[in-house]
């Protein structure tokens, strides 16, 4: 059986292919790079490493040939970009024989009012419109999302959020990697939906907890969206990502992260990785 993950090279690719490394052989497993230069030390261990762009549809027919599972990992950019590049994806998958797609999505993406949401929706329709059989991995925020505001708080910045006392379902990104490493090598996974979240928390509770490690009191503020608009702005956002997040924010204070779920840990096999693990992880700790 071989399994061929795109984006390997990317944050969350790496630690899929780090962890089914340790489940599968070299020679069971292929990656999709737009890069191959990037993924030279996977092709020393034995891994097939095959060049395919997303905006060039013709190299993914030919990176997705002899494919039995594929992890599709959403691409970055704006929502038109990735849908068509999604699209072009899944017909290349189509088009190559592809027996099972995995694509990470994000929870409740139907309904999920986050402006990211739409690619997801866009994406898992083109999929079950394929006739591919599918699992849609639903993740939750990566706690990695919140680096910035980690390392801002080390350095006795307040932690500043416009979400009230929403929560969000926060976990590793290796741990959501493991989930996917779990379902492209296990059984029964064919046309399944899991909503994968952490245990759901507040911002509040999540700075709580980088206060625990970092032995230190952080000063919350949540703010209203403008507030929060003019922080960014005097951090040195550009415009077009501070109206991005804002979005973000206003969509989380309305619930859209606030999904429920033991799935990742039953995909796991094991409790989560604690979120204080994680953010030491993220302070180099």
């Amino acid at each position: 059986m071989k399994i061929l993950v795109t984006g390997a090279t990317g944050h969350l690719g790496s630690l899929v292919v780090e962890a089914l490394l340790k489940k599968v052989s070299a020679a069971d497993l292929a990656v999709s790079v737009r890069n191959t230069e990037k993924a030279e030390a996977l092709r020393a261990q034995g891994v097939d490493v095959r060049q395919g762009d997303f905006d060039q549809p013709d190299t993914l027919a030919k990176a997705f040939a002899g494919v039995d599972r594929l992890l599709l990992i959403s691409t970055d950019g704006d929502n038109e970009t990735r849908i068509r590049q999604h699209q072009a994806a899944v017909d290349a998958a189509k088009s190559a024989g592809v027996g099972f797609i995995a694509y990470t999505s994000v929870v409740n993406a139907d309904k999920n009012t986050l402006s990211l949401a739409e690619v997801h929706r866009a994406t898992e329709k083109a999929i079950r419109e394929s006739g591919i059989p599918y699992s849609f991995l639903r993740n939750n925020w990566y706690l990695e999302n919140e680096a910035g505001s980690v390392q801002a708080a080390a350095q006795g910045a307040p932690w500043v959020h416009a979400t009230n006392a929403s929560q969000v379902g926060w976990a590793t990104r290796s741990d959501y990697a493991h989930a996917a490493a779990a379902v492209l090598t296990g059984e029964g996974h064919e046309n399944s939906v899991y909503e994968l979240s952490g245990k759901l928390r507040t911002q509040a509770e999540l700075a709580a907890i980088v206060g625990e490690v970092l032995g230190q009191d952080i000063n919350v503020q949540n703010v209203d969206d403008a507030a929060y608009a003019d922080i960014m702005k005097g951090a040195g956002l550009p415009e077009f990502v501070v109206s991005m997040l804002v979005d973000m924010q206003s969509a989380i204070r309305e619930g859209a992260l606030a999904v429920e779920s033991d799935t990742l840990e039953q995909l796991l096999g094991r409790p989560a990785q604690p979120l204080n693990e994680g953010v030491k992880a993220i302070l180099g700790k």
